[in-house]
């Protein structure tokens, strides 16, 4: 078991307005290409839908180790020490250009998700998925973000 280090915010890639479900996520990640990525584990533990409702993805324990069955595939060689969390949506309606399309509802629960998991996990950093990789996701700077709602620095 891995010590949980780090909270990794991301973007579904997905259409401003439309909804998933976990069962697209689950599809998007594990069916076989072309349709899917063929991974055998999703990305993200857990889903922040338009409405600001959360759904569980893969389980975890508030603990603060990363037990192999929590592992997501969210960020590569930082998987074994974070949890990912996303949110539907990240790009325009033309379905190609990157864009912050959190709704009110989303915004609201992602602050309240970190504020969750700060409490839990004091130490724990927080980073987007572009910090971490060449990608556009989240579509917006998570530093920048996080000062906004008075998240400490070092975190």
């Amino acid at each position: 078991m891995n010590k949980l280090e780090y909270l990794i915010i991301h973007c579904t890639a997905t259409q401003e307005g439309r909804e998933l479900t976990a069962s697209d996520i689950i599809k998007m990640h594990t069916s076989p290409p072309p349709k899917g990525r063929g991974w055998k584990q999703i990305g993200y533990s857990d889903m922040i839908h338009l409405s600001g409702s959360v759904t569980n993805l893969v389980p975890y324990n508030e603990d603060d180790g990363v037990q192999p069955r929590e592992v997501t595939n969210g960020a590569i060689g930082l998987n074994g020490v974070s949890r990912h969390v996303v949110y539907v949506g990240g790009v325009e309606v033309d379905g190609k250009t990157p864009k912050d399309t959190r709704t009110t509802q989303q915004l609201l629960a992602l602050r309240n998700y970190v504020y969750h998991v700060i409490a839990a996990h004091p130490k724990i950093k927080i980073l987007g998925h572009n910090q971490v990789a060449a990608k556009a996701c989240p579509c917006f700077s998570v530093p920048v973000w996080l000062n906004t709602i008075g998240v400490k620095e070092e975190n």
